[in-house]
């Protein structure tokens, strides 16, 4: 049976340290609701009720975009190995480009990658716990390398031209202000 919590507890952020993936849920008041998948060494708890992620450069900006209309979102964690559970997280999120000052406070959190695009934070006010027996086991390889390896040899300024074909618009024709500024 579900449980609600009111903020992170020390077991929940055990849990969330052992997890080698999660996902991401936002949803525009109109069009596409988007769920992405997040991997790598990129989420940080920073309190009971306030969590960090490094966005890295992909093939959309959904998230961004949508959190900019609409500021909820939902971060959910299964346990693919070990004990069953899913966690998820509920709670309002901002983000932070490169060129805001809150980027370079957390950005020091994660490992350097050539493709940082983003730091999302979120403002936890509901955790919820769920049994979680329906998910399957699956062990753990290792993480992939793709992205990280191709953002290092992009550079700078084919980043920068990726985002600007890639991911300045949104699936549902919206600007995403990755760009703004630069």
């Amino acid at each position: 049976m579900a449980k609600k919590f009111p903020s992170i507890s020390v077991k929940h952020q055990e849990f969330i340290k052992n997890q080698k993936m999660f996902f991401v849920g936002t949803a525009m008041r109109e069009g596409h609701v988007n769920v992405s998948p997040k991997g790598l060494d990129s989420f940080r708890v920073i309190d009971e009720n306030t969590v960090v992620w490094h966005n890295l450069t992909g093939s959309g900006n959904e998230t961004a975009t949508h959190i900019m209309e609409s500021n909820r979102m939902t971060i959910m964690f299964c346990a693919f190995e070990g004990a069953p559970m899913i966690l998820r997280l509920y709670g309002t999120c901002e983000v932070f480009h490169p060129r805001d000052k809150e980027f370079e406070d957390y950005i020091a959190l994660f490992p350097k990658d050539s493709g940082s695009r983003q730091i999302m934070r979120m403002k936890v006010t509901m955790v919820q716990s769920s049994c979680g027996y329906a998910v399957p086991l699956m062990d753990y390889q290792e993480d992939r390398s793709i992205l990280s390896d191709w953002s290092a040899k992009q550079g700078p300024e084919r980043i920068r031209n990726y985002w600007e074909e890639k991911n300045s618009v949104s699936l549902n024709g919206h600007d995403t202000q990755i760009l703004k500024g630069k």
